[in-house]
């Protein structure tokens, strides 16, 4: 197996710091199906504080938080609305459907960013179409930082737009939240008043944050209420789970801050690889943590491509006809410089040093 010294396939693949593993091992534990862990119980409070909500609950994945939160705001035969490129959509192997038994109307957009004028076109395609043949739109879903979209940013007043739109109309609003602090440390804008904007929203700790294992989602206490039974049905209630939520408390007290990092690393890497002769960058100026780029004005193809630097000990992932790189908290600012030199030895016609 090839060790990647660098890599950039995704910002999940951040491994715990000596300090966290450490935290972890010592962490206070109970069982979590009770509520008796006390480790887990104070996350929940420390995120639900952190979103502006009134209760957190704990899952084991983000995944499972997207299918809790759908199941618990719809009822089957419900439409959801979301870009077209959303993970719920594009990687999560169907869950809303087969789990929530809903329709998803998707929005086509460049970045993942859709309008209110689009929101409302959406709900008027589904709601308004002839008897009998319409129904509800029973939530409208936003993902932040946008993932496919190559790590765009909904900013407070584009959120703020589709929140009054979904609020005229009673549709409840659930944030995708994977890479929100991601989003806080590109704006400005605190996690709490992005929470505002919607009525559920979780945060992953396994991204940028650098954590092992688990995200939160938070909302009302009635709507949490609701989650909780289905947390249970979907096989995602836990015993001594403060082990892996020790590592979380650790990462937003360590590694929050640190994120702007992340970015300016991006920013760097997205300026290298657009200075070279045969490579694309959609991205060329980074929202966040993301690099989107093209290769085919190489002489290789992306599977070529990705061997290539694989045999430099560098790592990226393949999305669509793009390849993509993300920089984390494992990756150093000389780290980018190497990546940059490895594609411009590639690029040039080389074989890379393995």
């Amino acid at each position: 197996m090839v060790d990647f010294t660098i890599s950039l396939f995704s910002d999940t693949e951040t491994r715990p710091t000596l300090r966290m593993r450490e935290v972890m091992a010592s962490a206070e534990v109970g069982d979590e199906q009770k509520n008796e862990d006390p480790t887990i119980n104070l996350l929940q409070e420390r995120v639900a504080k952190f979103l502006g909500k009134e209760a957190a609950l704990w899952f084991p994945s983000g995944t499972m938080c997207n299918l809790v939160a759908v199941k618990s705001h719809t009822r089957p035969g419900d439409a959801i609305i979301a870009d077209w490129m959303a993970h719920i959509i594009r990687a999560e192997s169907a869950g809303v459907a087969l789990g929530s038994g809903v329709l998803v109307e998707p929005i086509q957009t460049e970045r993942g960013i859709f309008s209110p004028e689009a929101l409302e076109v959406a709900i008027e395609r589904v709601t308004t179409v002839a008897v009998p043949y319409g129904q509800p739109v029973g939530l409208v879903c936003v993902e932040q930082t946008h993932n496919f979209g190559g790590g765009a940013v909904w900013s407070l007043d584009e959120l703020s737009a589709i929140s009054s739109v979904a609020r005229a109309r009673r549709i409840p609003v659930h944030m995708d939240g994977a890479r929100l602090v991601n989003a806080c440390a590109a704006t400005g804008v605190s996690a709490s008043e992005f929470g505002a904007q919607v009525d559920s929203l979780w945060i992953d700790f396994t991204k940028g944050l650098g954590a092992p294992i688990g995200a939160v989602l938070a909302g009302t206490k009635d709507f949490l209420s609701v989650a909780r039974r289905y947390k249970q049905l979907f096989g995602g209630s836990m015993r001594q789970a403060g082990i892996a939520a020790a590592g979380c408390l650790y990462a937003l007290d360590h590694h929050v801050d640190r994120l702007v990092d992340d970015h300016d690393n991006a920013r760097i890497l997205a300026s290298g690889l657009a200075e070279i002769d045969g490579i694309h960058v959609r991205t060329r100026n980074p929202e966040s943590n993301m690099v989107f780029f093209d290769v085919s004005g190489l002489d290789v193809n992306n599977d070529e491509f990705l061997l290539r630097l694989e045999k430099a000990h560098v790592r990226m992932s393949m999305t669509g006809k793009e390849v993509r790189a993300v920089t984390h908290l494992n990756v150093s600012r000389k780290d980018i410089e190497t990546v940059i030199v490895a594609v411009r030895t590639i690029a040039s016609g080389h074989d890379t040093c393995s």
